[in-house]
């Protein structure tokens, strides 16, 4: 059930990301270029985004309980940390690079854009990259 749930969730952003256009890395690009042609649509579906997300938020947190699992999993972690910063920033320079972040680039690949398949690839493959530094660091193999 959760699964699904899952599915029909992922589903519904991505046919949101591709109706809005906002899964058009050319519209992100210009919503980006603040000194060209800027585009100020990706400003408005954030915004549009953020009210429903906040009263969600709140139903959830005032429940205690999900619907579909055992227990909530909210971050405790409240400091801004290097990892955090470093994190934000690789993700902000590839979004500024490639004008796609993850969902929409899950979403692109319905499209068949050869574009599509070389980001999720480079996306799986960082993620993959991410994971063996992480491990190894855990296990003090690095410093």
């Amino acid at each position: 059930m959760i699964r699904l749930a899952a599915l029909l969730c992922g589903s519904l952003f991505g046919l949101g990301l591709v109706v809005s256009d906002m899964a058009n890395p050319a519209r992100v690009l210009a919503f980006l270029d603040v000194a060209g042609s800027w585009d100020p649509s990706l400003a408005l579906v954030m915004a549009g985004a953020l009210i429903p997300s906040a009263i969600a938020y709140w139903w959830v947190r005032a429940r205690n309980t999900p619907v579909l699992a055992a227990a909530l999993h909210i971050p405790s972690q409240r400091q801004i940390d290097l990892n955090l910063v470093i994190g934000a920033a690789v993700f902000g320079i590839g979004w500024g690079l490639a004008g796609v972040c993850p969902g929409p680039a899950i979403a692109l690949l319905a499209t068949g854009q050869v574009f599509a398949f070389v980001f999720a690839a480079a996306m799986v493959v960082g993620m993959l990259l991410h994971w063996l530094l992480h491990r190894l660091r855990t296990t003090e193999v690095l410093p």
